[in-house]
């Protein structure tokens, strides 16, 4: 099969049923089996993108050379217009060859998806994620790559079912919120989207030509005397004894420097590879105790997949918070590779989240100490490649941070047990404004799923809002508060943000779409708003469960 060559959809089709990682580039059919544990990235968004035209996400997160490296897995090309199928991540569902055939056979040239079920046993077909009968996969994910977690990755559905009028009522209400956003958005046919992903690669080709992508380190200069009065306070406040005033400008300290993390996580710096994981890793990890490469697997996929409850991790928030009705069913996370399951805490929590948003976020620090470790002690990123070197680095660094802070800080420096939990307490909770920030731009937005028609462009924008202030109050925001620019453009560098925004406002108008801006306070508004709306779900959900309970036992008796 040589690059040359053309493949039509059944091609690519069989090609995916028989376990081959297929994405569509540029007309161009990759696979990319032998990349995927090489993948700085991870596996996991490569996975996301199976099956699909994967160009405007390709180009967004790659350099140049990276675009030049896909060619090595070129092994055909296609014709016309491509229509993506579901990634078998997802739920997808592929015919073999000769499952094809026979169902051309059977219904004389027409792809019939029901005959081609019927034609096979029961064994041969396993129940996927959205209800979709799909052929088992004895052997998919194990030449994808050596990595335990991704085995068997589509065999995702809950071995609990939900009660009939308990799922029916969610599924209404989820039912609601798709119509809502077909109304409210630009229509999914072909036309349409192709109309937005032509502007939207004109914006970014206009965009790269007047320099936006360059990196201001001059940006940097100001910032950089933030971090250094910050940390001296906090030595200072240390050596006279203030503890919790030193223990205030620590954390305010690691809360400034996660954006400069942010940006080298998104090779925004330097541009560069190595320089920006050297930079990024001595932020997040020595300085900060935090897995540079566990946030870059996570946001990765969050960019890919934003607010999909099902695969994007940065809104699967269970026992505490659900920003869709979908989290109340054991859903099976395509991150975690495992079950999230509403269990009694989260019947607990989640009715209340309005309430509890903010205090909660205090404590977020704490799990994301839990989840580097989880990331560096498994072994969860790649273990090959040029991304290799990463984890060791890493592993050194989060143990010089706990030397340095919990070690000569924490136990040698402070002179009682209370005043060392209350330095810890503090420090952390002191970070809570970059949770919030963080969780603003997505928990108020859409969670519908548009299926695989959407374009890149659109998709980013629905799922996305950004913050409005003025300019004198970036610093405090770190440049998150245009996530709705930072999620068209990933690997443009935050200070070039606000200068880009007025382009991407003239886009917005340009093909018919909301540009969804607010204040800080009006977005905080409509994240408790969107919270509250969940809990009430819940507390409805609730209650249908415990009337069904009650007419069972009555009927029993």
């Amino acid at each position: 099969m040589g690059p040359k060559q053309h493949l039509s959809s059944d091609d690519v089709e069989a090609m995916i049923a028989d376990g081959k990682t297929i994405v569509i580039y540029e007309n161009r059919v990759l696979r990319l089996d032998s990349w995927l544990h090489k993948h700085p990235g991870g596996d996991k968004v490569v996975f996301h993108m199976v099956g699909r035209d994967a160009t405007d996400e390709f180009n967004a997160y790659h350099s140049d050379e990276a675009k030049a490296l896909s060619r090595k897995f070129q092994i055909g090309r296609i014709e016309g217009v491509w229509k993506n199928f579901v990634p078998p991540i997802q739920g997808g569902f592929f015919r073999t060859k000769d499952m094809i055939d026979e169902a051309i056979t059977i219904s004389s040239g027409s792809s019939s998806r029901s005959s081609s079920i019927s034609s096979g046993s029961s064994s041969d077909y396993i129940l996927t994620l959205n209800g979709i009968v799909a052929p088992k996969r004895h052997d998919s994910f194990d030449s994808m790559t050596d990595s335990e977690e991704v085995q068997k990755v589509t065999v995702v559905s809950p071995s609990v079912r939900e009660p009939p009028a308990r799922t029916e009522l969610m599924a209404e209400y989820d039912r609601k919120l798709v119509e809502h956003d077909l109304e409210k958005y630009p229509s999914l046919d072909y036309g349409t989207q192709t109309y937005i992903t032509n502007r939207y690669r004109e914006l970014e080709s206009m965009l790269q030509r007047e320099g936006y992508f360059k990196c201001t380190y001059w940006g940097y200069g100001s910032e950089c005397v933030r971090y250094v009065t910050l940390a001296a306070l906090s030595y200072y406040f240390l050596q006279i004894k203030w503890y919790l005033l030193s223990a205030t400008c620590l954390g305010l300290f690691w809360h400034q420097l996660m954006f400069t993390a942010h940006d080298a996580g998104h090779r925004a710096i330097t541009h560069s590879f190595f320089w920006d994981n050297i930079i990024g890793g001595l932020i997040a990890n020595y300085i900060s105790g935090l897995s540079i490469g566990w946030w870059k697997s996570s946001h990765n996929v969050h960019h890919f997949v934003t607010n999909d409850p099902v695969h994007d991790p940065d809104i699967q928030q269970l026992p505490f918070f659900a920003v869709s009705t979908k989290s109340f069913s054991n859903i099976f996370s395509t991150y975690y590779n495992r079950l999230i399951q509403f269990d009694a805490v989260a019947r607990i929590m989640v009715p209340i989240q309005n309430l509890t948003y903010y205090p909660v976020l205090c404590f977020g620090r704490f799990n994301l100490h839990r989840l580097s470790w989880e990331h560096l002690l498994i072994g969860k990123g790649p273990r090959h490649g040029d991304a290799a070197w990463l984890r060791y680095y890493e592993i050194i660094g989060v143990i010089a941070f706990w030397y340095w802070y919990g070690y000569w800080l924490v136990y040698l420096q402070l002179p009682t047990i209370s005043a060392r939990i209350g330095y810890v307490l503090v420090s952390h909770i002191a970070t809570m404004p970059l949770h919030v920030q963080v969780t603003l731009s997505h928990f108020a937005m859409s969670t519908a799923d548009l299926g695989v028609s959407e374009s890149f462009a659109q998709k980013m924008l629905r799922t996305t809002m950004d913050i409005d202030c003025p300019a004198w109050l970036d610093f405090l925001h770190g440049g998150l508060q245009f996530q709705a620019v930072h999620h068209l453009f990933p690997r443009m560098p935050r200070h070039n943000f606000r200068a880009a925004q007025k382009h991407v406002i003239d886009f917005c108008k340009n093909i018919g779409m909301e540009y969804c801006i607010y204040g800080f306070v009006d977005g905080n508004k409509e994240v408790l708003s969107k919270l509250e709306d969940i809990a009430k779900q819940a507390s409805i959900m609730a209650e249908c469960t415990t009337h069904m309970k009650k007419e069972a036992m009555s009927g029993l008796n």
